[in-house]
């Protein structure tokens, strides 16, 4: 007689970049294996929600496609010609390399690469700890955070903020550029409990008719890089018909009346000549938030991907500060709250070996770096080894010509830590078989919310698959570089950053399963001063002194307007590139990460760029044509999607499908660009100006996206 299988639900978090950064409770079943994956009801904020992408986790853990052993390369780079070898083998390669890179370059000649493709403190940071002790190349992190927490942190002064809980005490919840029904589920939970218990109303603003546009009460589609010009016409109404909190904005901000006469030109009519919103939309918008003192402020990362984003970010930050929200429960706002945590990180990074006098790279600029731009190597030595973990930057930095240019280099050796063969691994030398979150210890805080939790091992993991830790360890002992961090299990990590952070022992964390570390309301709130030293909030900083994370100033940083404003920096449509185009998220993706899962690959189906009708029928093309999107960066081939929820002159293209999912290899990010932006850099995906026409392809150069191999057999260019 079969026996039924031992099904156990365990606590887990997470470990994907997202700020829900959810905690989740897992089947494992008979401890080998996992089952569904759900929300823990016990998490004040998932709520027993989370999307469903991770609630199919089994399909990614389990999937027959993971690299499971070493490998070396034993063909030209990109063909996927590989052969087995042992972990030995494979870390005495990679040191050799290192040390010959160094001999022969320096040790700056050396550059660790990573990025968010886990959370996890352990398994992400720890890369830097061998870095810094062998003064290799530092990386300033610039896909993700610079533009929108630099913007947040220019009028708050430090990154944290209204509980988010308190959406569901609001009044008025602004969804304000993030498609949060495909990012952020957890938001959208607490806004909806808000308008079925107390009537609130949503506001959604974004610059296509998302999912979760499709869901607000007020659905605001503007013209993409002209969010600070909404939000400076909002101000002008908010002062002009009696809305603005005088009493507040006396005591806690900077210069209220400069703001004021500053914004009296920054009328609707003026601001609708921009955005394309109607005057009528604008003057709604500012009176139902001048009107309602608990609105609530939920600013998300994708309007800050524009080359004017920190500046936007900024202006709408401000109206809430403007009408004095932030002293009501359910009022405020919130971009993230990864500031209110301060983890000690000094031993995960090794922050004792920090040699200040080493060169810090360019995260956005990695194609510039690798192909030998000067300015983009600080004159320095050029990069001839790379140790990559946790990002696939071959299919998701911008400038993906350069790119692949430098990886394709004969003179570069790639060691690539993963967990699917990605068009990253394909460049490498060395690939080694990465652990996933349920397959190790690692310690998680989210910025969406305020909880940090302990992701525990679970169940094995498959074949030779090694952690990122183990992988520090191998090194370290090959390369002579001496931590004590390196002699320690990852448990003993986490316990020493808790206690060393001010959260007490590992043990009392797992006794609680997860922490709440929201500050007090008076605090959260800034009813007690802003983070500057004067506790008042900045509608006038000092740009180049932004108290966040950077790497000094950079990008036209002296040109950027005082006061909020609508900063024309963006590039614009012209007549030979008439359109701009955003790359926004797809739902059952998560930048390149689910593109390996066969549920998620049905689901999107295929790259495509939506395109108003009008837009469409002026070109001759038709719904499912192929067309060519084209700048000066290079040249992308998708299908149409015609899409009234576009306005005219805008593409918006879901996703990051893998290059090899277009038509000659070539993927979304070939368009985008990688210089820095004001003030201290950053991508800015969402800011492309393009030309499209239809084009005669051939229908058997139409990729298909393998289901066992998740690449296509398409054309290299």
């Amino acid at each position: 007689m079969n026996q039924a299988p031992r099904i156990e639900r365990r606590a887990s978090v997470c470990p994907h970049d997202c700020p829900s950064v959810c905690s989740l409770e897992v089947e494992v079943i008979d401890g080998r294996t996992i089952g569904r994956v759900h929300g823990a009801k016990s998490n004040t904020y998932t709520a027993g929600v989370i999307c469903a992408k991770v609630a199919r986790y089994a399909e990614r853990i389990h999937n027959p496609d993971r690299l499971l052993y070493p490998m070396r390369r034993t063909g030209p780079k990109g063909l996927g010609q590989f052969e087995r070898i042992s972990w030995d083998e494979a870390l005495d390669i990679v040191a050799r390399k290192f040390l010959e890179a160094e001999r022969e370059f320096g040790s700056e000649s050396v550059w660790p690469y990573y990025y968010a493709g886990t959370m996890g403190y352990v398994m992400r940071d720890g890369i830097n700890r061998l870095r810094h002790v062998k003064k290799y190349s530092g990386q300033y992190s610039t896909i993700c955070t610079a533009m929108s927490w630099t913007g947040y942190v220019a009028g708050t002064g430090h990154l944290r903020g209204a509980d988010p809980r308190e959406m569901a005490v609001s009044d008025c919840i602004v969804i304000w550029g993030t498609n949060a029904v495909h990012t952020q589920v957890n938001v959208m939970t607490h806004a909806m409990k808000a308008r079925k218990e107390r009537g609130a109303k949503i506001v959604a603003i974004d610059i296509y008719n998302n999912a979760t546009l499709k869901q607000a009460d007020m659905a605001l589609v503007l013209r993409p890089g002209t969010d600070g010009a909404l939000a400076c016409a909002v101000m002008h109404v908010l002062f002009r018909d009696g809305y603005a909190d005088w009493d507040y904005l006396e005591r806690y901000t900077d210069h209220p009346r400069e703001l004021e006469e500053h914004l009296g030109t920054r009328d609707p009519a003026w601001a609708s000549a921009i955005t394309g919103l109607s005057v009528d939309e604008i003057e709604a918008f500012a009176r139902l938030v001048g009107t309602t003192k608990r609105t609530y402020f939920r600013l998300g990362f994708g309007f800050a991907r524009q080359r004017n984003g920190v500046v936007n970010m900024h202006a709408a930050l401000s109206i809430p500060a403007v009408t004095g929200a932030w002293q009501y429960e359910g009022g405020g706002a919130l971009h993230s709250n990864s500031g209110i945590f301060h983890w000690n990180k000094a031993l995960i990074e090794g922050h004792d070996a920090i040699d200040k006098s080493i060169r810090v790279l360019d995260q956005s600029q990695i194609g510039r770096v690798l192909t030998g731009d000067p300015q983009a190597l600080y004159n320095g030595p050029p990069v001839k080894a790379m140790l990559i973990q946790n990002t696939n930057p071959v299919s998701v930095a911008p400038e993906q010509e350069l790119v692949k240019q430098g990886f394709a280099r004969g003179d570069l050796f790639v060691c690539v830590h993963e967990q699917f063969m990605t068009e990253t691994a394909l460049m490498a030398d060395i690939v080694l078989p990465a652990t996933m979150f349920m397959e190790h210890d690692d310690l998680y805080s989210g910025g969406g919310h305020q909880h940090f939790q302990v992701g525990p091992k679970l169940i094995d993991p498959p074949g030779e698959c090694r952690s990122n830790h183990e992988v520090f360890r191998g090194l370290a002992e090959r390369l002579g570089a001496e931590h004590r961090g390196f002699a320690m299990e990852p448990r003993e990590i986490i316990d020493w950053t808790l206690q060393n952070s001010g959260w007490g022992t590992l043990e009392n964390l797992e006794a609680h399963v997860h922490f709440d570390a929201q500050p007090p309301f008076e605090e959260a709130h800034f009813l007690k001063g802003f983070g500057y030293p004067d506790g008042r909030f900045r509608f006038k900083p000092d740009w180049a002194k932004i108290p966040s994370y950077n790497n000094g100033a950079m990008g036209p940083w002296a040109s950027m307007p005082a006061l909020p404003d609508h900063w024309g920096v963006i590039e614009a449509a012209t007549e030979e590139h008439p359109f701009r185009l955003a790359t926004s998220p797809a739902r059952n993706f998560l930048n390149s990460s689910f593109t390996e899962t066969p549920t998620s690959l049905d689901k999107e189906r295929r790259p495509e760029v939506m395109i108003h009708p009008v837009d469409a029928d002026k070109q001759g093309i038709a719904e499912g044509d192929w067309v060519k999107l084209k700048n000066h960066r290079g040249e992308v081939f998708l299908r149409a999607k015609l899409f009234e929820g576009v306005r005219r002159g805008v593409l918006i293209a879901e996703g990051i499908w893998p290059n090899a999912a277009h038509p000659y290899g070539r993927g979304i990010n070939t368009l985008t660009g990688g210089d820095q932006v004001a003030p201290y850099g950053g991508a800015a995906f969402h800011d492309n100006r393009v030309a499209l026409e239809k084009a005669d392809l051939d229908l058997s150069l139409e990729p298909l996206v393998a289901r066992k191999h998740h690449r296509a057999e398409a054309l290299v260019g």
